[in-house]
């Protein structure tokens, strides 16, 4: 998820370091009272990860904050969020450095009686940090973060009138709302399972919450593939600042005036709702005008690299907005959108006359193609017939 879109909008990452921190929550949480392997839990040992397990929360609210804000910078004042995380790393450095066979023989006695882990951990850690401190200070310092992030969502909701959101991208409030609810859930029923496991004996309690942990758990691996499924997620919330047209701008010159209108006339919309949709409008046909004007002006697709991120640095619109321009506004993909202007070009230097003494790999690569066989493909796709067809033609003219 990282890999693939970090660059279409940057507030991603904390989305996938969010599911990533609770699959390794989970994992350790499998690997300590389920799988009973002592090489699997002496490598956890060894491998001092369990700071991970604190990062949910924190990544929630940056995640949050960024969809909010509509930007995925940090501060530098946020580098304090991170100190008790870097403070149970430092406490587990000590495990790294014990034997294998001590290592060993402490997973097996973990695997006999779980509650052992107790006086393992305060005497590895030499009292700098005692296991209750770690078991409590846990779920506190995710739940805190949890808390921070409905809050500034509620603030933000409470405010929706001064803060146009672009319309496809409102159903993220429910999006958010039913994360927050299935990762509550998985907070409680999880707190309460340790406490279980470590500190009560009541098995009934313990077997009811791991079933509704299991649900939970369940519901977030659903939640993880719904970027896939519904694309639109990975989008954010782009919020319309400021709008800065090249030309006078009227109203029904965009290509979701008619569509939108009528919806809007059947839909029976309200005034302030209207008045919204045209000023989607008007930003979405802004941001196109700068589009036209930097690839006419600029010609930044005859760089063989050139992508989504470098048109967005020339035009000043961040990404995301941009990924939303062209699904919503275009309906067209930044690769055919980009081929486009370089096929225009190519066609531009054949019946300028140039392409009688320039081979077809010369042309592909003067109009920014990286290889004479993507030349093609997208020339036939775009104009029905080959280059060389195109430049025959345009001799007999």
């Amino acid at each position: 998820m990282a890999a693939y879109n970090y660059r279409k909008n940057k507030a991603i990452i904390y989305l996938s370091l969010f599911f990533f921190s609770v699959s390794t929550y989970s994992l350790i949480h499998y690997l300590l009272f389920n799988l009973h392997s002592k090489i699997l839990i002496a490598l956890f040992f060894s491998a001092n990860i369990g700071f991970i397990t604190y990062l949910p929360g924190l990544m929630l609210y940056f995640y949050t904050r960024s969809l909010l804000t509509d930007s995925s910078k940090l501060k530098r004042v946020d580098i304090l969020h991170f100190i008790p995380i870097i403070l149970i790393f430092i406490s587990g450095i000590p495990n790294s450095f014990s034997t294998w066979e001590s290592k060993l023989h402490i997973a097996t006695e973990i695997i006999n009686n779980n509650r052992v882990f107790i006086s393992f951990y305060n005497q590895s850690t030499h009292g700098l940090v005692s296991f209750l401190a770690i078991f409590f200070s846990r779920p506190i310092y995710v739940f805190i973060y949890f808390v921070w992030s409905v809050i500034i969502v509620i603030k933000h909701w409470c405010k929706r009138k001064q803060v146009h959101i672009l319309h496809h991208q409102k159903f993220m409030y429910s999006w958010l709302s039913t994360l927050f609810c299935v990762f509550f859930i998985l907070i409680i029923s999880h707190t309460i399972l340790l406490n279980g496991y470590y500190f009560s004996d009541q098995a009934s309690i313990t077997t009811s919450f791991n079933t509704i942990q299991l649900i939970a758990f369940i519901s977030l691996i659903g939640l993880l593939f719904s970027p896939f499924l519904f694309p639109s997620i990975l989008y954010g919330l782009p919020q319309i600042k400021e709008i800065t047209c090249i030309g006078q701008y009227e109203p029904g010159n965009s290509p979701l005036n008619d569509d939108t209108e009528t919806h809007d006339q059947k839909e029976g919309k309200s005034e302030v709702e209207r008045k919204e949709r045209i000023l989607e409008e008007a930003y979405l046909m802004s941001i196109h005008q700068l589009v036209e004007s930097v690839m006419k002006n600029d010609q930044p697709f005859l760089d063989p690299d050139f992508n989504m991120a470098m048109l967005a640095v020339l035009i000043k619109i961040p990404v995301h907005h941009l990924t939303y321009y062209f699904k919503e506004f275009k309906n067209q993909t930044i690769s055919d959108f980009r081929n486009y202007w370089r096929i225009e070009h190519a066609k531009k230097i054949i019946m300028e006359g140039k392409g009688e003494n320039l081979t077809l790999e010369a042309i592909a690569k003067l109009s920014g193609f990286s290889s004479r066989n993507t030349f093609l493909v997208a020339f036939k796709k775009n104009e029905g017939i080959t280059p060389k067809d195109f430049l025959n033609r345009n001799k007999d003219i």
